[in-house]
């Protein structure tokens, strides 16, 4: 099996698994032939869900009947003991059975379990969580979405460097232009730390990536940048703004579009337009969240998402491996 990636997933983490995650590896499968998943979890239940159509060469079931459930604290999903569907698939990367691990489970569980299992790539301090978002201009990486919620400026200063690497993986045409999340534009602005990071990238002479100063809240979506980097706490906040309100934008839409006769035919003749304005805010377009800093990369897909969802999710990991993502962390991180 030459050039297949294989893909370590979790079968039995997030709502509605594992019929949505067999049914996420199905679609992705659809689109991606050279790809081996390694399923973890209750065989039982998983072969419910196995359609006779999918290749049984593309992937194999390696059976276990306990998990991490949603409910569990991280260090208790770790007490769970090393059984766990979660636990397994990322022993699997561990054991370099697989190329990258997936789960929709519980967050906290997963980055716990990870750091126990996975070692750090050689000078850097703290892992970090980053994902997509969509911009005017294409799609941005953000990071760190809540991993750490204190950071120093080399926390920082190797969050821009992963960001840019991942980018660069993701979208090997483009250039890395990197960001600091901050509360003004100027360079006085922030408290001590973010302005003690502003001031060594600008004199770090990186060839990996731009450096473009401080960003506000509220340039987030112009697509002047597309690394964006903030401590965990400050990140977190940002992710679930834009969250809630692009669901909000999307709601108040249908509404106005439906509330009224004029309304329903309006919708009708800009039936086109709506559906793209839809699609450019599904969040499922954007789902995994990357755990990066570990010397194996680990996916977290969004819990509530769908198969769809999922499926992109297997997209983004596939995406990864290719890109060289670790290669590529601990070249520009020397």
């Amino acid at each position: 099996m030459n050039n297949v990636i294989t893909i370590a997933v979790d079968a039995m983490g997030g709502d509605g698994s594992p019929q949505k995650v067999i049914k996420g590896i199905q679609d992705h499968h659809k689109k991606s032939k050279n790809i081996f998943y390694r399923i973890f979890g209750d065989e039982n239940e998983i072969l419910k869900f196995i359609p006779k159509n999918l290749d049984p060469n593309c992937f194999e079931i390696n059976h276990t009947e306990e998990k991490v459930i949603g409910t569990d604290s991280p260090l208790g999903a770790a007490k769970r003991g090393k059984k766990t569907s979660m636990w397994l698939s990322i022993e699997s990367v561990k054991e370099k059975k697989s190329d990258i691990v997936i789960s929709a489970g519980n967050t906290g569980a997963l980055l716990v379990i990870a750091k126990l299992n996975l070692k750090m790539i050689e000078n850097i301090d703290k892992p970090a969580l980053s994902a997509l978002w969509p911009n005017k201009k294409g799609m941005s990486v953000v990071l760190d979405l809540g991993a750490n919620i204190e950071c120093n400026d080399k926390n920082l200063i190797d969050f821009s460097i992963m960001g840019s690497s991942l980018f660069k993986s993701l979208f090997p045409d483009l250039t890395p232009k990197v960001a600091l999340l901050n509360i003004g534009s100027e360079e006085l602005k922030g408290n001590e730390i973010i302005k003690e990071t502003y001031k060594k990238l600008n004199q770090i002479n990186n060839e990996d990536f731009e450096f473009k100063g401080f960003i506000e809240g509220s340039h987030l979506m112009d697509g002047e940048v597309n690394v964006i980097v903030a401590d965990g706490f400050t990140g977190n906040i940002a992710l679930k703004t834009a969250e809630g309100t692009a669901n909000f934008i999307i709601e108040e839409l249908k509404k106005t579009m439906t509330r009224s006769f004029i309304g329903k035919v309006s919708s009708l003749l800009n039936i086109k337009n709506l559906k793209n304005f839809k699609k450019r805010l599904d969040p499922r377009l954007y789902n995994g969240a990357i755990f990066i800093g570990l010397d194996s990369p680990v996916v977290k897909s969004h819990g509530g998402t769908d198969y769809i969802g999922f499926s992109n999710s297997l997209g983004v990991c596939e995406k990864i491996v290719k890109g060289n993502l670790i290669e590529k962390i601990k070249k520009n991180i020397g």
